[in-house]
Order: structure tokens, then C-alpha cells, then sequence
């Protein structure tokens, strides 16, 4: 019996053995179908942006479609359960964005857990928000939105991009520390936010950097501070809200998520890839021209971002008292 045993044992060994080699030959053939590339909120926005770009790239790269799907709703939440839910064989991956390190402590009752069930695979970029305000609102700085706020209850009203994005939440944190405080007006994704803020239904907006840019450089939209402890390049005649709010910091970090059980072979395979794009000149160009540079990293150090951003907007989430259901 105990001969049989370790006869099976060695089958089962030479088994495993065979199979092992099977399956780094299809990693390294990866992909051979196109690749859903799923962003959480309608097109046009900073994550829409993101993906389209280097989605667009990728597919060059790799001889197959990286077919950007916009599955907006539930801040987010939407898209990213897609791709927990999905077959982890890299066919489906995720842009990840702010909302997914927020929604871990404001939502309370996700079906997911997205440290857990979502592996890192490459980070993209790290954006300041901007804090930006319709031509129609008279105030020209921080100080002065502030004061204009306060002398006007009840009539200004802060969009985003939805319920739990960065955008809510950086300006959530600017009430609090500010106590100026507005009517938030959730939007599903930052178009639609911006399309309401060209027309002075809303009057301010903390927007992630690559959709809100052309619009403050064009002068449709005022841009009053930018939410990093710095000062951006890309506006460097604006100030940060820390000038007028001390110890106030916010940006947002992009990547890509793949579902947690994806063979390590194909996760290094894009992030290889993906390294490999953002080191393009004229992807870093444009990457630099939407507000921040490339991240290249390996995909354990995109996942010790990811585990900071998350307890970093924890912080956040409980300092503004905030919940949703």
C-alpha cells in the first residue's frame, strides 16, 4: 500500500512537472484574444484618459486589442467587481484608480475586498487634483472661495466624479479643514461634472489633473490651487490649498489590477510592457503634459502604493466623517 502510494505520489509529481512548462508557454504566448481593459467610469474622464493611452500603445505593442470598457456607477464599484469576478487568465484587467484605495473604508457593505482580490500589475502616474471653479464664481483664491462661500449658504455646489472618487474626497477634506461648506452634487464621471461646471450649475470641482487641464489652459474654467504638497509643473502660476489650508495634501494614483489569481507570468509580461510604454519619450511627454511622470515600478512596489493609498484615505474617510451605504 505504501509502494502504490508513493507510485501515485510520482505520477501526480510528473504530472504537475509536465503541466508547469505548458503553462509558461502560454504565458509567454499571451494574449491571443483580445484584452478587456475595464475603467469605471464613462468615457472622458482622467481614468478614460489613462487607459485609452496606454491601452492604445499595448495593443500595438502586443499584436492584440486592448479594448477599453467603460462600466460607470457606484463610484466605481461597478467596474471593479467586474474584474474581480472575472476568469483571472489576463483577458480582463482593471484601470485602477483613486476610488478603488477610498471605497475600501467608505463603502460599507462591498462585495469585494480590492487589496485582497486584485493583484497589482503596473503603475501609470500620480496626478494632483486642481481645484477648479466656473468663470461665473467671482473668487480668484482659496482665501477668497472660502470667504465666498461662507457669505453665500447653501448656493455653491461641489461636483464629482461620483460618490468615493478623489474628487469627492479632496473636497470633502477641503470642507472640513476650510469649514466652508457646500452641497456635494455626485456625477457619474468627471465629463458630465465638467460639462455642468462649463454651464455654472455646479461651481466647483477638485478633478483629477488630465481631464480638467485643457479647460483651465483653455480659460473655460479657473484654476484656484492644485491638492499635492507641491506645486505642479504643469501650473506652476498656481498655488497648492496647503498656501492657505496648512497640512492639506491629496493626489491621485493610476495603475492597472488584474483579478488576484492571474499567473505571475502573465502579470510580469504586462508589467513589463507597460514599463516599457511609459519609458516611450513620447509617452512620458504626454503623460508629463496631463499633470504627472511615469511610474515605473514592479508590480510589488505598485502594491505597497496601493496598500499605502488605502490607509492613507482611510484617514481621510473617517477625518470627514463620511459613509455610504
Amino acid at each position: 500500500m505504501a509502494l502504490r502510494r508513493i507510485a501515485m505520489g510520482l505520477v501526480t509529481f510528473g504530472l504537475y512537472a509536465l503541466a508547469w512548462p505548458v503553462v509558461s508557454t502560454w504565458a509567454l504566448d499571451y494574449p491571443t484574444r483580445p484584452v478587456r481593459f475595464v475603467v469605471g467610469y464613462p468615457a472622458g474622464g482622467a481614468t478614460d484618459i489613462l487607459a485609452r493611452l496606454i491601452g492604445q500603445r499595448l495593443s500595438e505593442r502586443l499584436g492584440q486589442q486592448f479594448v477599453i470598457e467603460n462600466k460607470p456607477g457606484a463610484g466605481n464599484n461597478i467596474g471593479t467587481e467586474t474584474v474581480v469576478k472575472a476568469d483571472p487568465d489576463g483577458y480582463t484587467v482593471l484601470l485602477v484608480n483613486p476610488a478603488n484605495f477610498i471605497n475600501a473604508s467608505l463603502y460599507t457593505n462591498l462585495n469585494f475586498n480590492f487589496v485582497r482580490d486584485i493583484a497589482p500589475v503596473a503603475a501609470f502616474i500620480r496626478v494632483p487634483n486642481v481645484m477648479t471653479v466656473a468663470k461665473q464664481v467671482p473668487a480668484r483664491t482659496v482665501a477668497e472661495f472660502i470667504a465666498y462661500v461662507k457669505a453665500n449658504p447653501g448656493k455653491v455646489n461641489l461636483a464629482s466624479s461620483g460618490n468615493g472618487t478623489s474628487v469627492h474626497l479632496s473636497g470633502e477634506l477641503f470642507m472640513a479643514m476650510s469649514g466652508a461648506k457646500m452641497l456635494h452634487v455626485p456625477y457619474r464621471g468627471a465629463a458630465p461634472a465638467i460639462t455642468d461646471m462649463l454651464g455654472n450649475r455646479v461651481q466647483v470641482i477638485f478633478d483629477n489633473m488630465p481631464s480638467i487641464i485643457e479647460h483651465v489652459r483653455g480659460g473655460a474654467l479657473r484654476a484656484l490651487a492644485v491638492t499635492t504638497a507641491e506645486r505642479s509643473p504643469q501650473l506652476p502660476d498656481v498655488p497648492t490649498v496647503a498656501e492657505t489650508i496648512p497640512g492639506y495634501e491629496a493626489s491621485a494614483l493610476f495603475g492597472m489590477g488584474a483579478p488576484i489569481k492571474t499567473p505571475p507570468e502573465i502579470v510580469g509580461k504586462l508589467n513589463r510592457e507597460i514599463n516599457a510604454v511609459l519609458a516611450e519619450p513620447e509617452i512620458s511627454k504626454r503623460l508629463i503634459e496631463l499633470g504627472g511622470e511615469p511610474l515605473i515600478a514592479a508590480p510589488e512596489a505598485f502594491g505597497a502604493m496601493i496598500k499605502a493609498e488605502t490607509e492613507k484615505w482611510e484617514k481621510v474617510v473617517k477625518y470627514a466623517g463620511i459613509k455610504v451605504e
